[in-house]
C-alpha cells in the first residue's frame, strides 16, 4: 500500500504543474492592465497570406473584412490549395491576388503557406506577413494593429482568435465555445500580464518578413501553428499576444464534422505536448530563459477535459486508498488540486464566459468531459496523425 500511495502522489505531482499554472493564468487574466498605445504615421508594408482549400462558401466574406484595411503598399495573397470548387475564381473576383497549387501527396496548410512565401519572396517581399484563414472575420483595425506591433516588437504577434457557436447553439457547442475562450483568451491574457509569450493559434498571426521567410513550414503537422511558435521562440523570437486585434470564426454546425475537427485539434495538441515540452524545458534551463519556461509550462496544460478527467481519476483512487489504509495524505493533496482546478474554471467562467455559457449548461460540463473519454483513448490506440480538411 505504501508503494501505491507513493505512486499516486508522484502521478498527482505531475498533474500539479499544469493545474497550478492554469490557476495562475486565470487569476492574472482577471486583473487590470493598460493597453499599449499604437503609434501613428506610416507603417510597414503588409502581405495578408491566406491559405484556402475549397472555401467557396465563406471566402468572399473573409476577403471583404480584410480588403478595406489594406493600404496601397499592401497585398492580399490567396493560395488556392488543391481546390476543386470556385475558391480561386471567387477570390479573383474580390480583387485578391490568387495563386493555385496542386499536389497529390503534399497536402495541408503548411505546404500552402510555404508556397505562398516562395511567391512573395520573388515578388517584392513585404515587411510584415499576416496569416489569416479563409473562414475568418477580422475586426476593423485588426490588420493595422497586428502590423504595427510586429514591426515595433520584431517578433511574432498573435491576435485574439475566438471560435463562435451558432446562435441556436446546443449545450455541447456552448461548452466547446467556452473551452476555446479559456484556451485562446483567458490563458494568454494571464501570461501577457507578466509580459510572457503565448502560443500561436493558426490564424491572426503577424510576422516580420525576415522571421517567417526562414521558417520551416512545408510539412503536414496537424498543429503547424504551435510548432511554428515554438520553433521561433527557440530562435529567440517568442510570440506576443495582442488582445486588441480580434479574429473570429464559427464552429461547424454538423456534430460529426465538429467531432472530426475536435479530434484533429486535440490529438495534435496532445502529441505536441509530449514532443515539444521537453525540448522547451531543456532550452529554458540551459539558457535561463523565463520566456521559454513560460511557454513550456503553458504547453504542459492539456485540454481542460483531459486535465479534469485525470484529476477526477486521481481523486477516486486517493479516496479508495484513504478508506483502505486510513492514510489521508494523498487524499488531501489530490483534493486540493481538484479544488484549485474547479475554482479556476469557475473564475474563468464568471469573469469571461457567462455570455457564452449559461450556468445550467456549466453544470453539464462533467458529463461533457466523460463523453470525450473515447476521443482520448483513440489518442493512445488509434491516433490521428495526418492533416485532414474539416468539411463544412
Amino acid at each position: 500500500m505504501d508503494f501505491i500511495n507513493t505512486l499516486l502522489i508522484v502521478f498527482t505531482g505531475l498533474l500539479a504543474i499544469p493545474t497550478l499554472f492554469f490557476g495562475m493564468q486565470v487569476l492574472l487574466a482577471s486583473g487590470v492592465t493598460k493597453r499599449k498605445i499604437q503609434p501613428v504615421g506610416p507603417r510597414s508594408s503588409v502581405a495578408v497570406l491566406m491559405p484556402a482549400h475549397n472555401e467557396a462558401q465563406v471566402i468572399v466574406d473573409t476577403l471583404h473584412s480584410i480588403i478595406p484595411q489594406l493600404g496601397e503598399n499592401d497585398c492580399l495573397l490567396v493560395v488556392a490549395d488543391n481546390c476543386t470548387d470556385k475558391t480561386a475564381a471567387l477570390a479573383k473576383a474580390s480583387r485578391a491576388k490568387v495563386i493555385e497549387r496542386q499536389h497529390e501527396t503534399h497536402r495541408g496548410k503548411g505546404y500552402a503557406l510555404d508556397f505562398g512565401l516562395q511567391f512573395l519572396a520573388q515578388n517584392n517581399p513585404p515587411e510584415v506577413v499576416i496569416i489569416i484563414d479563409a473562414d475568418c472575420q477580422v475586426s476593423p483595425t485588426c490588420i493595422d494593429t497586428l502590423a504595427r506591433q510586429a514591426q515595433s516588437e520584431n517578433r511574432p504577434v498573435q491576435a485574439l482568435y475566438l471560435m463562435q457557436a451558432p446562435t441556436n447553439k446546443s449545450i455541447t457547442q456552448a461548452i466547446a465555445e467556452f473551452a476555446w475562450l479559456v484556451k485562446n483568451q483567458v490563458r494568454p491574457l494571464g501570461l501577457k500580464r507578466l509580459d510572457l509569450p503565448c502560443q500561436l493559434m493558426g490564424t491572426g498571426m503577424a510576422f516580420p518578413w525576415a522571421l517567417l521567410n526562414q521558417a520551416d513550414l512545408a510539412h503536414g503537422n496537424m498543429v503547424e501553428d504551435m510548432k511554428l511558435g515554438i520553433d521561433l521562440a527557440l530562435q529567440g523570437f517568442p510570440p506576443e499576444f495582442c488582445p486588441d486585434a480580434l479574429v473570429t470564426s464559427e464552429f461547424p454546425t454538423s456534430e460529426p464534422v465538429t467531432s472530426k475537427q475536435r479530434t484533429r485539434w486535440e490529438h495534435g495538441h496532445l502529441a505536441t505536448i509530449f514532443s515539444e515540452t521537453p525540448r522547451l524545458l531543456k532550452a529554458a534551463i540551459q539558457r535561463r530563459d523565463s520566456h521559454l519556461l513560460a511557454m513550456a509550462l503553458d504547453l504542459s496544460v492539456p485540454p481542460l477535459s483531459v486535465l479534469g478527467l485525470a484529476l477526477l481519476a486521481m481523486f477516486g483512487m486517493a479516496s479508495v486508498l484513504a478508506i483502505a489504509t486510513g492514510s489521508a495524505i494523498s487524499f488531501y493533496w489530490v483534493a486540493g488540486l481538484n479544488s484549485i482546478f474547479a475554482v479556476a474554471a469557475l473564475a474563468a467562467w464568471y469573469t469571461f464566459g457567462r455570455k457564452v455559457l449559461a450556468f445550467k449548461a456549466l453544470c453539464v460540463v462533467p458529463f461533457y468531459m466523460l463523453r470525450k473519454i473515447p476521443l482520448y483513448l483513440a489518442f493512445v490506440f488509434k491516433r490521428q496523425q495526418g492533416w485532414v480538411k474539416t468539411e463544412r
